[in-house]
């Protein structure tokens, strides 16, 4: 058996992928710049070779969302360096619209699409674990997440749902080919998530309508760049308007099972002390 490599190996996705193929004994290499059995940086393409040494599968992330010409050619550069080293099956974390040409992560399929191995995208809704582990945690602990989301809804998806999927597509051949929309079974409104958050953990936490341009300065003042905040800032503002709001069967078609609702991950991130 070869190698299966996870990039983003420390974060919400790689990390829950890497323990879900070591408990089923597959050589698994986590790759990340924090971290993990290799340090791995997609800025620099002459430490790749360590990385994609003996690799059969990899996992693919692209952490940025800047607009750059340098971040949006990262991954297809990583692809053709993995296709001549050996790799021979991809599995790709995209986005929602991703396949729409102008969005950030539409090269990185594209260089996917076009590898001339086994491929299989997944396009994840919101994580739920962005409330627990994510950018919307330090709001939950201090009892107001503001968002410009007004009251619109969107099916939260469990991080474990989706490296459950990529797991099956790193190791099973009948997901080659396939472009996976993972959502969970149900759309919440940022409300609607803060209310059970508050019932679970008993602590006050609501959501607040926020400006977008106000949204924007508060990220850009936090370190975040200003193409990624606005970025960001109309994805938000996008679920307000109701993109993104139905339900998809991407988990069942991929698993054969429904996906982990919100309220399975609040119980369990309650437990664990993240709101603590």
């Amino acid at each position: 058996m070869k190698t299966i490599l996870v990039l983003g190996g420390t974060g919400k996705t790689g990390s829950r992928i890497a323990r879900r193929l070591q408990s089923a004994g597959l050589p698994v290499r986590t790759a990340s710049r924090a971290g993990g059995d290799v340090h791995f940086d997609l800025d620099d393409p002459t430490g790749w070779t360590p990385a994609l040494d003996g690799v059969t599968a990899a996992y693919l992330v692209e952490p940025s969302l800047s607009a750059s010409t340098n971040h949006q050619a990262r991954i297809p550069r990583l692809v053709t360096e993995a296709v001549a080293a050996g790799v021979r099956r991809l599995v790709l974390l995209s986005a929602p619209r991703a396949g729409e040409d102008g969005h950030p992560l539409h090269a990185a399929e594209q260089a996917v699409r076009g590898s001339g191995v086994e491929w299989t995208i997944l396009r994840p809704q919101w994580f739920a674990q962005n409330f627990s582990e994510g950018p919307w945690r330090a709001g939950i602990l201090a009892g107001t997440l503001a968002l410009p989301t007004a009251d619109g809804r969107t099916p939260f998806v469990d991080a474990a749902d989706i490296a459950e999927v990529a797991a099956a597509a790193l190791t099973e051949d009948h997901h080659s080919r396939q472009v996976y929309d993972l959502t969970g079974p149900r759309a919440l409104s940022f409300g609607e998530a803060a209310g059970l958050i508050a019932r679970a953990t008993g602590r006050p936490v609501r959501h607040v309508d926020v400006d977008p341009e106000v949204f924007v300065e508060r990220q850009v003042a936090a370190g975040t760049s200003p193409d990624v905040a606005r970025l960001l800032t109309e994805l938000l503002v996008a679920v307000g308007n109701g993109a993104g709001a139905a339900p998809s069967d991407g988990v069942e078609q991929a698993l054969g099972r429904p996906p982990r609702t919100f309220e399975t991950f609040v119980s369990e991130a309650a437990a664990a002390g993240f709101w603590n």
